[in-house]
């Protein structure tokens, strides 16, 4: 007899709600036995979203013991102190608001402390709200790691009108981030044939690719408008919700490939540090393009990236000449990534090199649109 090999997957929180005035239905939403959570987020949400999440819990009866800076880095050194904050405030549970550093910090901080984690975004620029995985970094901003030590989120709570106040840039890096999901996922795929939990995935990240072309447009002008329409619904939802899904039904083998990876190389050059995380992924699709010989593929999303103002060379993303010291840091932190090995086949490091500078070249050629 054939063996089975085991699965294992994160698949979803419990409950997403997305409404466009989300945060006042937290007192409705949270089980009734928490009286005593904790807030933690970025400097610039707790601002926007903390007073109004404060008002609707203690409205409901509930005590807000702390509020608490995550740390400005998803890190272990801010993961750790945040937890142990948690646990001294005696809160019950952990409210995570803020961008995918933020909340992952959070959920990495609610698994630690052995309490459960709410996840409120602030920005549509990443699945990390939906996710039960940290992306980790060093204290300098450089990856680390995927860590599987982060709560799954009991509930992820989107305010709608919260997100189209934020800049437009956000959503932005969330559309390349989430493209990302289709290019890598269809490669990843080719390694797992017949697979059911990553067929499922590959169709529902066929879904997210054609959500984000159809309304992606339309739902960065509402956002530059500070507008709220059905576009910006759609794309929220694919970036945060249906993205997450696919994450979760993907699993590790499947979650990313090429993109990622070499994202992961791009943040060991302090240059690019000032560039969001989905920007970098994007410039990343075309590069995993590249390695995959699908030249014509790439100068159609290339047109759809200049289109709607995403990066498509290496000056784009701040980087007007690699060194060549440079472009071994990329090399070298590209390859030593996990991502990179879901590719359907291995990835030298000339073959990387190659493929880095001629997307480079097509992205300064212009694409062909899309």
């Amino acid at each position: 007899m054939a063996v089975v090999m085991v699965m294992q997957r994160c698949i979803a929180p419990a409950k997403y709600v997305r409404e466009e005035n989300g945060l006042e239905l937290i007192d409705q939403l949270l089980p009734r036995p928490v009286c005593r959570v904790a807030l933690a987020g970025g400097e610039t949400a707790l601002q926007v979203a903390g007073g109004r999440l404060r008002n609707a819990l203690e409205k409901s009866g509930r005590e807000v013991a702390g509020v608490f800076w995550y740390g400005g880095e998803c890190c272990p050194a801010n993961i750790e102190k945040l937890a142990a904050a948690v646990r001294q405030s005696g809160a019950q549970m952990l409210i995570g608001v803020g961008g995918g550093r933020a909340l992952d910090t959070a959920k990495a901080a609610a698994f630690l402390a052995g309490v459960p984690v709410v996840t409120v975004p602030t920005i549509a620029a990443t699945c990390a709200a939906f996710t039960g995985i940290s992306i980790v970094y060093n204290e300098q901003g450089v990856f680390q790691e995927i860590s599987r030590r982060a709560r799954v989120p009991e509930l992820v709570l989107v305010d709608l009108a919260t997100i189209a106040r934020a800049p437009v840039a956000f959503l932005l890096a969330g559309i390349g981030d989430t493209l990302a999901k289709w290019y890598e996922l269809e490669a990843a795929s080719r390694k797992k044939p017949g697979a059911a939990a990553t067929r499922s995935a590959l169709q529902l990240a066929g879904v997210v690719r054609e959500i984000l072309m159809q309304h992606g447009e339309a739902a960065l002008a509402a956002v530059g408008r500070q507008e709220i329409n059905q576009s910006l619904a759609e794309v929220v939802d694919a970036v945060i919700m249906i993205s997450g899904l696919v994450s979760g039904l993907g699993g590790d083998e499947c979650r990313s490939a090429g993109a990622h990876a070499v994202y992961s190389g791009l943040t060991g050059l302090p240059a690019t540090h000032g560039r969001y995380h989905g920007e970098i992924v994007a410039f990343g699709i075309l590069v995993q393009l590249m390695l995959d010989n699908r030249v014509e593929e790439a100068g159609r999303l290339i047109g759809y990236y200049r289109r709607i103002g995403l990066p498509v060379t290496l000056a784009d993303l701040g980087l007007v000449s690699l060194e060549p010291h440079e472009m071994d840091t990329v090399i070298t932190g590209t390859l030593a990534t996990e991502d990179i090995r879901n590719m359907p086949f291995t990835v030298s490091a000339e073959m990387l090199r190659e493929a880095l500078l001629a997307a480079d070249v097509l992205g300064r050629g212009g694409g062909s649109g899309m």
